[in-house]
Parts: structure tokens; C-alpha cells; sequence
């Protein structure tokens, strides 16, 4: 095994030469032809043709109280029923991602819809009439349904490395001599993943070892929460996820359907077979909590900012100690000396909230760059020059250099593309027809991690590599970038390279989270080739760094060697692992990009029609450009969602999640969506991995949300601080002048 570990910055690598020319390519999707054909093989489309049982969830009627009793006879006595599982050991939602395993039922209601009890037949359909026949008896509770009722009692919460309180200098102190003041409160509501794949489990029991094959993105996690939801061994569970329909966070714990399917396939003595069905992974996996954020700025008549404070309320069911990190870019995106960003845990007995994508820039930004947009506006600076005499020179918290920072760059490049300076000064001033036309941008950042991460690259006797790795493609595009590193770094066709995924009997890998999946991963195969060419050289007698590989041929001097001669017969294989180091305490690494909008609000109906949208991003080294360019799309995507209609909405008399399903969780569709753009600029950060390269993936959504809003204020003067904003709220917001202009 070669290990690297992450002590210094890299100079110049293989990479950089671009030998093969595949690195950084557009390339198409390794395992595209499979996914648009259907025979990629997902979850819960494993053991074709097998006799299996189907398991259907019995789900909780109230929001809060004790189970006083589960009356599973008639249930168990209906046609083709096999076995009905209950009990204090089912999960009551999914696991938090990286935690031991999932809370328990115990005999308690935690959240309406919470699974209660699974039934097991010989058909989906039996099982599903057989549910209906489970008797549950209640002992009902008052529940607490509401953040706003709770917001006083929110308590400090830790979240990884991220302190609830991150404080410097004396923030009330500076804001009270500011010359400059700016004061208000944002409301974003609970979000959903919603991916197109619900969570999904098949178990299949060999004696005391158990087969899993489930929905999951961080399977070395993953698996010791299901053995310790299941009370066995991890050495008894192996866990495969080799092809992922989307998790965005959602399927970084795992959810309660894969303890449910290993507990049924024991009680029914066969495989079982489990997915959730779309209105019960709304109600029993996890979601984004609402927020109350609080943005207080002082500043200098001229445009700098003085005193920072950023304060989050956020949302958690008993026991769960995740918050929403809304402030988690305030800590280091602006300038001021003076800086206060908060974070509160408020409890209620509402589903459990986790990580979705971008968990804390996605909401935590969008009041963040209204707020900047504001004080712009009470400065008289343009939006883009105010951002720009706040940009620090090091990290404002505690003055640690930035790794790469070109955040000024994107604001340039974007608004020299976009046409910034057509933009209308006033709102309510250009118009097309009945249309009120505005322009907004924001900021966009990403803190950048590096995770410990494994891989296995083995060269075999014709010269094709192969990469193993329990690394998850949750459709980012995993596959096809861990394919053109080795086949960069070992000088091979990209038809010549192999990748195998998503299974714990491979080398442990970092999986898919976190905007990290590429950096670690990709990291992990290129120490694994670096260990590999070494052993090349040796074996020709010369230094690695003269020898050239390209074409499946080994350059050195005047000679030309096939592999296949050179591996004379025999294979190679190195594991290759990388781990964090020195360089991610010494400097602070970030992904930076900006948004730049235009809208169109109707001047009778409020209605707001996004028509352009461009982002300009900087993450290092990018690894694959269209696999980048299209996680940018799917954050520009969800961002114009997070503005206009996305809402998971509470019953607060109940705690019912009314809106569980996609016809009344507003997503954006095709019509809602105008021709995006987005440009990468090129950059390499030599401190935060081999790659030089940085996350993206959750970048593209940082933002995006309010630089639609702010280019609906500057269409038509609508300033709304509570989100997502609907047409009502645009039309209450329009100012009466601009109003009774249309």
C-alpha cells in the first residue's frame, strides 16, 4: 500500500503534462450507455429471477405520543403474507451521516409517518393490502410542530469541526459605532432531496452473513449502521451500491427501509425486497430544516464593513443533534474586523433534519447575499463593488491564508459576460411589455475538504487497468473521472480502463458527500498509479519522472515498450491511499463562484420568469468538464427553485408533512428553466490534494437563490425576506407606484 499524505503543497505533476490528453476532457459518461439503456442495475433491481418476499412500511398516524400496541393478526393472516416485523429496534428515520447508526423507535412516536412496522409477502401488492390490516393503538402527545414557537429555546449545537458560536474582536461593541447599520430577519423554509430514486433495499441472508444491496452514499459509514441496526458483526455485512439515482444528502445515513429489508429477509427466511414509497421517504428519511437567520452588517459610509453577525435558528427532532450550518460561508466569504455568526438548535417532533445539498450555503446564502444586496443598495454601491471592497486578504476569523481565492475573478469575468453594466439602477424602470425586467448576482462559495480515501489500481498482463474502489457515483459522474485520471496518469485509452464501484469488499473510500467525493477518491487512484509507475521505471532501470506513458507505451530514452512486455505475464496492483495533512490546518480551502440573473416579473400577476442565468466558477483542477458543467446546471436548477417554489410545508397542528409527494413539492421543470450558462475558470490550488482540484458539485446551488430574488427586487422593488417567493408575496411586496404604473 502507498500512502500520501497531505503535508505540503505539489508542484508540478503528471497531470499537468496532459501525456494521454484524456484529464479535464468532456468526456462522456463511463457508465452512460448502461443508464440510458436500463440495464444499469440499481437496488432495488438485484436478484432478478429469484423467490423473494416484498416488504411494504406501516407508518405512524400521529405526530407525537407512546405506541401502546400493534395488533399484526390480521395482517399476518392474509394471503401470501410471510412475516410482519415490529418492535423497538426499527429505525425511526435515516441515520445522520457519519454517526453510529439511526435512532430507534423504542415504543415512541418521534414524527407523524415514522415506520412502526413492516409486513413481508410473496407479492409488493399482498403486502401492501396486508399493511393496512396493522392495528395501532396510541397514547397521544402535544407535539411541538412550530420553529418560531421554539426559537427561545434553541441551544448551542456542534456540527463536525464547526463550533455553534464563531466570534472575533467585539461585534456589538463595533456594530453601535458603526457609521453604516443593517438589521433584518430571514425565513427559509424545509427543503426535501427528492431524488428520483427513493431510498431502496434488498437483503439477502447466507447462515449469519448478510448481502445488502441499497441506496447509499458513504458505504463505509453505511455499513456499521446497518450492522448495529441489525445487532450483527460488520465483518458479516458486506454493502453494495455500484449505481446511485441521486441522494443530495439524503442518502448519506442510511434510511430506515435497509435495517427494515435484513430484519424482514430473517423473519421470512428469503430475500426481502424494500423500497419506500415516494410519500414515505418524504415523511421517514430526513430533510433540510426551516431556518430563522437574523443578518446584522456595520459599515463605513464608504463601503466597508466594520462589525459581521450572521445568527441561525435552526430545527431538530429529539435527539438529533445536526443543525443547519447557515453561516458557515459569513465565517470567512466578507471582510470585518468585528464578527459574530451564531448557531441555535431548536427541538420539535417534526421529521429529523440532516444534510441536503449544500447544507448551509444553500439557505444560509440566500440571506446572506440579500442582505449584502441591501446594505448595497443603503450605501448607494453598486452590488458587485460593494462585494469587492469587502473582499479580505486573508481569512477574516482567525487571518489563515486562503489556498487559491479567485472570487473577484468570477464577479469580473461574470459581469463582463453577462452585461452587467446594462443593469437598471431603480427597480420598476426597463420594461417588455407587461414584463418587469431586473438583473441580480451573488456570491458563491464552498468550503473544500479532503478525505481519507483508498483505492485499488491493478495493470494486467495485456496492459488494461482497472480501478476498485467503495467509492459511489450518485450521479456526479464518479466513474468516468477515477476512469481518466489512471488512464492519464498510466498513459492508456480511456477504453482501456476499467472501474469498479460502490462495494465494502474494495478498499475503503471517503464516498459521496460533501462536495469531497472527486478530490479524495481521484486522489486515491492517482497515489495508487504514482506507486504503479515507479514500479514500471524499476523494472526498466530508469527514473520515474523521464519516463513517458502514452498509448499503452512505456517512453524512455530512445526505447518504446509495450506493457505487455514489460509486465512480462504478470499483474500489478497497488492500493493507493490518501489522508489529509497539514495543509488543510494551515490554509483555508474554498471552492468560489458568482451568479449573475435576470428575470422577468409579470406587472399583473407577480409571476417571475428566470430568463438568463451564468455562473462563473473557480474550484481548481477540473477533472471532467462536462460532468462539472452539469453538476453547475443542477445547482443553478435547485437555486431557482430555492427561490421561487420549493417549500416542504408543516402541518403545525399536526406535524404532518402535507406537501410529501412531487406533484405538490414544487420542483422546477423544463419550461421553468431558460438556457443556463456556466464558465469555469481555469485555476490549480497545489494545497488541497494531488489534483489541485476542488469541489463543485455543491457550489453550483451556493447563491444561486439570491441572485434570482435580488433580480426580482431590481425588476419591480419587491423585497421579500421570507422564502421561497411566490407570486403572492411578489405582488404584496411591489411597491404602489410601480404597481399602478402597470
Amino acid at each position: 500500500m502507498n500512502t500520501h499524505v497531505m503535508d505540503k503543497a505539489i508542484g508540478e505533476t503528471r497531470l499537468d503534462r496532459e501525456t494521454q490528453g484524456v484529464i479535464g476532457k468532456p468526456v462522456d459518461r463511463y457508465e452512460g450507455p448502461l443508464k440510458v439503456s436500463g440495464t444499469a442495475p440499481y437496488a432495488y433491481e438485484q436478484l432478478k429471477g429469484e423467490e423473494v418476499g416484498y416488504g411494504f412500511v406501516v407508518t405512524a398516524g400521529i405526530g407525537k405520543g407512546k405506541i401502546v400496541s400493534v395488533d399484526t393478526l390480521a395482517a399476518i393472516s392474509a394471503p401470501g403474507v410471510l412475516a410482519v416485523v415490529e418492535g423497538d429496534k426499527i429505525l425511526r428515520a435515516s441515520a445522520q451521516p457519519m454517526s453510529a447508526g439511526a435512532q430507534t423507535i423504542d415504543g415512541q412516536v418521534f414524527h407523524y409517518g415514522q415506520p412502526v412496522a413492516m409486513v413481508v409477502a410473496r407479492s409488493f401488492e399482498q403486502a401492501r393490502h396486508a399493511a393496512k390490516l396493522v392495528t395501532i393503538e396510541y397514547d397521544a402527545a402535544e407535539g411541538r410542530y412550530d420553529l418560531a414557537k421554539e426559537q427561545h429555546k434553541g441551544v448551542p449545537s456542534m456540527r463536525g469541526d464547526m463550533s455553534s458560536d464563531t466570534t472575533r474582536g467585539n461585534f456589538d461593541k463595533a456594530y453601535e459605532k458603526a457609521e453604516v447599520q443593517f438589521d433584518q430577519t430571514y425565513t427559509t423554509p424545509s427543503h426535501h432531496s427528492a431524488a428520483m430514486e427513493p431510498q431502496a433495499t434488498v437483503a439477502k441472508w447466507d447462515g449469519d452473513q448478510l448481502t445488502v444491496w441499497s441506496s447509499c452514499q458513504l458505504l463505509e459509514t453505511n455499513v456499521q449502521q446497518i450492522a448495529k441496526g441489525v445487532g450483527v458483526p460488520v465483518k458479516n455485512v458486506r454493502l453494495l451500491s455500484p449505481y446511485i439515482g441521486g441522494g443530495f444528502g439524503n442518502k448519506l445515513g442510511i434510511g430506515p427501509d435497509a435495517v427494515l429489508a435484513a430484519l424482514g429477509a430473517k423473519a421470512a427466511g428469503r430475500p426481502v425486497k424494500l423500497a419506500l414509497t415516494r410519500q414515505t421517504v418524504f415523511q421517514a428519511t430526513s430533510r433540510r430544516s426551516e431556518t430563522i437567520q437574523r443578518i446584522r452588517l456595520g459599515a463605513t459610509k464608504d463601503g466597508h464593513i466594520t462589525a459581521f453577525a450572521h445568527e441561525t435558528w435552526a430545527a431538530n427532532s429529539p435527539g438529533n443533534g445536526f443543525f443547519e450550518p447557515a453561516g458557515i460561508s459569513s465565517v470567512f466569504l466578507y471582510a470585518g474586523k468585528d464578527r459574530k455568526i451564531t448557531h441555535r438548535l431548536c427541538e420539535t417532533d417534526v421529521l429529523m433534519t440532516s444534510a441536503v445539498r449544500a447544507p448551509g450555503e444553500a439557505v444560509g446564502m440566500l440571506a446572506l447575499e440579500n442582505a449584502m444586496d441591501e446594505m448595497a443598495e443603503q450605501l448607494g454601491l453598486d452590488p458587485v463593488e460593494f462585494r469587492k471592497r469587502n473582499e479580505p486578504e486573508v481569512a477574516p476569523q482567525d487571518d489563515t491564508p486562503f489556498s487559491s481565492r479567485m472570487l473577484v475573478d468570477c464577479y469580473d469575468e461574470g459581469a463582463k459576460l453577462f452585461g452587467w453594466d446594462k443593469r437598471p439602477v431603480k427597480p420598476g424602470t426597463v420594461r417588455d411589455g407587461e414584463w418587469l425586467i431586473g438583473y441580480g448576482m451573488a456570491s458563491a462559495s464552498r468550503a473544500n475538504s479532503l478525505m481519507k480515501s483508498s483505492a485499488e489500481v491493478e495493470l494486467s498482463p495485456d496492459g488494461r487497468a482497472t480501478v476498485r474502489t467503495a467509492m459511489t457515483d450518485i450521479g456526479t459522474g464518479t466513474y468516468t473521472i477515477l476512469q481518466q485520471i489512471a488512464a492519464e496518469m498510466l498513459g492508456l485509452p480511456l477504453d482501456r480502463v476499467d472501474v469498479v464501484l460502490g462495494d465494502t469488499s474494495l478498499p475503503p473510500s471517503a464516498g459521496s458527500g460533501g462536495s469531497w467525493g472527486a478530490n479524495s477518491a481521484g486522489s486515491s487512484v492517482y497515489v495508487a498509479c504514482e506507486e504503479l509507475i515507479g514500479t514500471l521505471a524499476k523494472r526498466l532501470g530508469v527514473d520515474a519522472d523521464g519516463l513517458t506513458l502514452k498509448d499503452g507505451f512505456a517512453i524512455a530514452g530512445n526505447r518504446q515498450i509495450p506493457y505487455s512486455e514489460i509486465l512480462a505475464g504478470q499483474s500489478l496492483s497497488v492500493v493507493g491511499t490518501i489522508e489529509p495533512g497539514k495543509t488543510s490546518d494551515k490554509t483555508h480551502q474554498a471552492s468560489y463562484g458568482a451568479h449573475f440573473c435576470e428575470v422577468g416579473v409579470n406587472s399583473v400577476t407577480g409571476e417571475t420568469r428566470v430568463r438568463r442565468l451564468l455562473t462563473v466558477a473557480a474550484a481548481g483542477r477540473i477533472l471532467n468538464e462536462k460532468t462539472a458543467k452539469s453538476q453547475c446546471y443542477g445547482g443553478q436548477i435547485w437555486g431557482i427553485g430555492s427561490a421561487l417554489t420549493e417549500e416542504l410545508v408543516t402541518d403545525k397542528r399536526t406535524g404532518l408533512l402535507v406537501n410529501h409527494d412531487l406533484a405538490e413539492y414544487h420542483v422546477p421543470v423544463n419550461l421553468d428553466i431558460p438556457q443556463l450558462e456556466v464558465v469555469l475558470l481555469e485555476e490549480r490550488d497545489p494545497h488541497a490534494s494531488p489534483l489541485a482540484g476542488k469541489g463543485i458539485g455543491e457550489l453550483a446551488l451556493a447563491g444561486v437563490g439570491a441572485a434570482v430574488t435580488n433580480a426580482i427586487y431590481n425588476a419591480c422593488g419587491a423585497r421579500v425576506r421570507s422564502y421561497p417567493m411566490t407570486l403572492d408575496k411578489v405582488l404584496a411586496g411591489m411597491p404602489d407606484e410601480i404597481a399602478d404604473a402597470a
